[in-house]
């Protein structure tokens, strides 16, 4: 008997840490969804996950198994995914998400499928104009940070940003190994008063939330992260946005990846339906680049 089934669910529910929003995802009734991850246990002989009050965390066994299988998964689905855009003939997607996570991983890869007859219309804002635009039904497709609620909103994981501290090797010295004094004397270049990115670092170090100003905010990473390079203070950016300049060494890193904070980004889209089968090609095409 094949499992691929089985293991597609289990893959939703490791990735959503829901089995409930699993289930939505996949299109399939909760106690369906639960009985795939029932029959992979039988299957694999251990428990994959515990339940908790709010969705479920997995195990060791489960960690395992998604390691080994979503490369092979996620292959197949890219393939069948692609197949599927290769058939139909295209259409109008209207997308609203981050300027800077569209920038950066997402504005190329959906330019690629200009050639197979679709046409972008991309928004960027805040959460509140993101959610306002979804509510409206003016887009079709929301990228957003937040976690949406269920009861309201269909979604699923997209990524898992790590958060980094990054300074420029000019400020190494006034950095040192971070202290919340020595960040408070070096400026800080945030994305907002609130700071939203520093105060995941500044708990995940010091075990209190920050009570520091910053120098200099701009709501644009990508300008944050040039500034940085240009030693003019130091910041908080996701992995993604600062990867390249850590590698080449014009920036430092306080933090390793492995203990980096995280932040979860979602795909969202009405509940009620997609109005087309177009917009349910991108989203699934969108799904596959992440996974």
């Amino acid at each position: 008997m094949s499992h691929l089934t089985h293991l597609r669910t289990f893959l939703e529910v490791y990735r959503v840490r829901s089995i409930s929003q699993a289930a939505v995802n996949l299109g399939i009734t909760q106690p369906t969804a639960s009985l795939h991850i029932q029959a992979i246990e039988m299957f694999v002989g251990k428990p994959l996950f515990i339940r908790q009050p709010r969705g479920v965390a997995s195990t060791v066994a489960a960690d395992e198994l998604a390691r080994s299988v979503a490369p092979h998964l996620d292959s197949l689905e890219m393939k069948l995914a692609a197949y599927r855009l290769g058939q139909t003939e295209g259409g109008t997607v209207h997308i609203v998400g981050p300027s800077d996570f569209i920038h950066n991983r997402l504005a190329s890869s959906l330019a690629a499928l200009i050639p197979d007859g679709f046409n972008f219309r991309l928004h960027t804002g805040n959460k509140q104009l993101i959610y306002s635009l979804l509510d409206s039904g003016a887009i079709d497709l929301a990228v957003t940070a937040s976690m949406p609620d269920e009861h309201q909103y269909a979604f699923a994981h997209l990524l898992t940003e790590r958060m980094m501290l990054v300074f420029a090797p000019a400020l190494a010295r006034a950095v040192g190994k971070p202290t919340k004094e020595s960040l408070s004397q070096t400026p800080l270049i945030a994305y907002d008063e609130d700071l939203p990115l520093i105060r995941s670092i500044w708990l995940s170090f010091f075990q209190v939330s920050p009570d520091i100003k910053a120098a200099f905010t701009i709501p644009d990473l990508r300008i944050i992260k040039n500034m940085v390079i240009e030693g003019h203070g130091w910041s908080v950016l996701p992995d993604y946005h600062c990867q390249d300049a850590l590698s080449d060494g014009r920036l430092l890193a306080a933090n390793a990846v492995t203990d980096a904070p995280t932040n979860n980004l979602y795909l969202v889209w009405n509940k009620r339906g997609l109005k087309s089968q177009a917009i349910g090609y991108i989203r699934d095409y969108i799904l596959t680049l992440f996974r």
